[in-house]
C-alpha cells in the first residue's frame, strides 16, 4: 500500500470548493477522470454519512476493479470541517484480494491568494493500483474541480 499527495490551487473561495465535495451532483461532474463517467447511488454528506459510487470507463475494451469497466467504492465521511477538510474511509466493490482494503482520502482546503489550496492526500492505495495511475487521475479531478469551482466551461483546456 501506498500513499499519494496532489495539491492544486484553484480561484475559489474555501466555501465554494467545500459545497463541490459535499454535493452529489457537482461530484459526480468533478471526481472522474477522463474517460470515465461517474454514478452516485448513496450519498449522506454528515459525519459518519455513507456514500457509494461507481466509475465507469467511456472505452468497453477497459476493465474495471469492481467489474466489466466499472470501479465501485463505497465508504463513509470519518471527518467534516466547514471550509476546511473533508476526510472519507472507503474501499473498492471487488473480489480480487490485491485491490481489497480501507483507503483514506484526506481533502484539506486552505485560503491563500484569493482562492484555494486544494491538497488530497489519498492512504492506504493498493499496491494493485499503479502509483502513475492514481496520481494522473485524482489531477484530472482536480483539473475539474477547478473548472467547476471557478465557473468555466468543462471542456475548457488547462
Amino acid at each position: 500500500m501506498y500513499a499519494t499527495r496532489i495539491i492544486r490551487h484553484v480561484q475559489a473561495p474555501p466555501e465554494a470548493v467545500y459545497r463541490a465535495l459535499l454535493d452529489p451532483g457537482a461530484l459526480a461532474a468533478w471526481r472522474v477522470p477522463d474517460g470515465m463517467t461517474a454514478r452516485v447511488h448513496l450519498f449522506e454528506a454528515r459525519e459518519g454519512g455513507a456514500f457509494r459510487i461507481s466509475l465507469t470507463y467511456d472505452d468497453a475494451r477497459d476493465t474495471g476493479k469492481s467489474g466489466a469497466r466499472t470501479d465501485t467504492y463505497r465508504g463513509h465521511f470519518a471527518r467534516l470541517v466547514p471550509d476546511a477538510r473533508v476526510v472519507e474511509v472507503f474501499a473498492f466493490e471487488t473480489g480480487e484480494e490485491a485491490l481489497s482494503g480501507t483507503m483514506t482520502l484526506t481533502t484539506t482546503l486552505t485560503a491563500r491568494g484569493g482562492g484555494t489550496d486544494v491538497e488530497i492526500l489519498h492512504e492506504g492505495v493498493p499496491d494493485a493500483v499503479p502509483r502513475a495511475d492514481n496520481e494522473r487521475g485524482t489531477g484530472m479531478a482536480l483539473g475539474r474541480l477547478a473548472r467547476l469551482v471557478e465557473g468555466r466551461p468543462a471542456a475548457e483546456p488547462e
